[in-house]
């Protein structure tokens, strides 16, 4: 990770309040990564947002280096992937289960994880929080052959994803609100 991120992540994790990180689980073959924050913003707001990676992943873990390249499909088995120069792409991870606007879940591992034999489940759940709030819990559940181990693994996979969360609720508390919802639907 390059320095400017490496700091950036540290900022963001230090003045991110209210959240909460932790390490669930980690062996040598498997992890279990979770994040929690609040978000200022509406369910709909937030779960729109999720719905757009190339609104609030970071562009230092993208392949391109350009979250701009980055898209997901919102329907079962849809893609969480990345277009590249000269009509490469790559998937980070594809739907196994959605439900607008509470849950979606993905299988796919990510980033350098994509090397090992390892299974990823990623889950965003999105709830209602107190006065207009959105809780966002995030869940990451790999295991497999993993060559550097869990333990190891676990803590930069942590980071990186908290990162991730962190921009989906700045993203989402800077996002315009959603129309409201005609009656009658």
């Amino acid at each position: 990770m390059k320095l400017t991120a490496l700091l950036a992540t540290a900022a963001a994790l230090f003045l991110a309040a209210p959240a909460s990180a932790e390490i669930v689980e980690s062996a040598a073959d498997h992890f279990e990564v979770k994040q929690v924050v609040t978000v200022e913003a509406p369910v709909q707001q937030v779960w729109e947002t999720l719905r757009a990676p190339q609104k609030w992943w970071s562009k230092d873990h993208t392949y391109s280096d350009d979250a701009a390249n980055l898209y997901l499909d919102s329907q079962a088995t849809g893609c969480f992937c990345e277009k590249l120069a000269d009509k490469g792409s790559v998937e980070h991870a594809h739907i196994i289960y959605i439900q607008p606007p509470r849950m979606i879940r993905l299988d796919g591992a990510l980033g350098p994880l994509q090397a090992e034999a390892v299974k990823g489940t990623l889950t965003f759940k999105v709830d209602p929080g107190e006065r207009g709030a959105t809780t966002l819990t995030m869940t990451y559940l790999v295991a497999g052959y993993m060559r550097a181990g869990g333990e190891k693994l676990a803590p930069q996979v942590d980071e990186v994803l908290a990162l991730q969360v962190l921009n989906l609720k700045a993203a989402a508390e800077a996002a315009p609100p959603p129309p409201p919802e005609k009656a009658g639907r």
